[in-house]
């Protein structure tokens, strides 16, 4: 199986970012990987909030 690194921000209502990324991915049978970064707090009206995730956090592994 093939495999592939998304990076993006993270949308909880998952029609963008890394949700629909990884959606794409597994509808082509490809196995999916992720580096989030950024968070948002968001609901059908809108962006409240958004948290970039820092690098040194990203670079930990």
């Amino acid at each position: 199986m093939k495999s592939a690194l998304t990076i993006a921000g993270s949308d909880s209502s998952g029609g963008a970012g890394i949700q629909a990324d990884i959606k794409t991915m597994c509808a082509n049978h490809v196995f999916a990987t992720s580096a989030i970064t950024a968070l948002t707090a968001q609901n059908t009206l809108g962006v409240t909030g958004i948290m970039d995730v820092t690098p040194e956090f990203l670079g930990n592994n």
